[in-house]
């Protein structure tokens, strides 16, 4: 705590301009709408501000907590007091590279992404069009939908490695995309800057098209009136983990104000006032039910901050 407090002044000190939050809400940084107050939280507007916190940083032995738009994780109800918390949310450079090329900063919005491409006769990210989060958790969890993956797109990916603070550029093939993984979710210390999505021209009226469909489907079949993080388990093999989840009974089932979506059952939601406490005995009621009626183990996709 105390090499935070001395940390924090520093940075303060040293980045006027930087904007700082301390004692903020993070139920006002994330997509459940559940968590308390963070003891620092910065935005830094620029790539340049942000490896500079992570140095000054680095000098008092502290690694920052990074987030995006917060859209596939969970924070506590006590709050955090002895992490400093960077988002990456203002970093939203966004241009086309020659003639099929877009490079996004982390704080783009993948439905930003998406409709940019759309704009300039690029099809292959129509997919993401519809997804709730930004280029940079996109590319840690290689976010998809619809049999669509960003792996199919990223050509290359920036990132800062606070172990040694030094900037790095990753090709597609070395970044060991999976389903939800890749080499940036499985290594520590891996901060996304921006990534070079390789695309095919294409239609734009068609591409429209197309996401308006994906757009529509998702408003038919998904929660979208309240506040979640999307689905929160993962694919089993073989299975579908919506369809485990309802046919274990559970479509509706609530602890406290969280609730299984009686819309979709692979949706948590936050019907209103849900606690971090919640949420977490909900996940757990699940997974238990439906290890005990099919045998599948269901893997929580949200990141629980603890």
């Amino acid at each position: 705590m105390e090499q935070l407090e001395i940390a924090i002044a520093e940075i303060k000190e040293a980045m006027p301009g930087l904007e700082l939050r301390e004692n903020e809400p993070m139920s006002e940084h994330c997509s459940f709408r559940i968590g308390g107050p963070a003891r620092v939280l910065a935005i830094p507007s620029d790539v340049t501000s942000l490896s500079k916190i992570c140095c000054l940083l680095k000098k008092h032995k502290l690694a920052p907590y990074i987030i995006g738009n917060g859209t596939n994780i969970l924070f506590p109800d006590e709050g955090l007091n002895d992490l400093f918390i960077i988002s990456t949310a203002k970093l939203g450079k966004l241009f086309m590279i020659g003639e099929d090329a877009i490079y996004a900063e982390a704080g783009v919005s993948l439905a930003k992404l998406a409709g940019f491409a759309q704009q300039n006769g690029l099809e292959g990210l129509e997919f993401a069009s519809g997804i709730p989060g930004s280029v940079g958790g996109g590319v840690i969890m290689n976010a998809g939908a619809y049999d669509g993956e960003l792996k199919d797109a990223v050509e290359s990916v920036v990132f800062y490695y606070l172990p040694d603070q030094s900037l790095y550029e990753m090709p597609h093939d070395n970044c060991a995309f999976g389903y939800r993984t890749s080499f940036f979710q499985k290594t520590p210390g891996c901060v996304i800057l921006s990534a070079v999505f390789r695309l095919k021209k294409g239609d734009g009226e068609a591409i429209a098209a197309k996401m308006r469909e994906l757009n529509q489907r998702r408003r038919d079949k998904q929660p979208l009136n309240f506040p979640s993080a999307g689905s929160t388990f993962k694919r089993p093999e073989g299975y579908f983990a919506g369809k485990l989840i309802e046919d274990a009974g559970l479509k509706g089932a609530s602890v406290g104000a969280a609730q299984v979506s009686e819309k979709h059952a692979g949706f948590l939601i936050n019907r209103g006032g849900a606690t971090c406490d919640d949420m977490l005995r909900l996940i757990e009621l699940v997974q238990e039910r439906v290890r005990e009626q099919f045998g599948v183990e269901l893997e929580c996709e949200v990141r629980i901050v603890r």
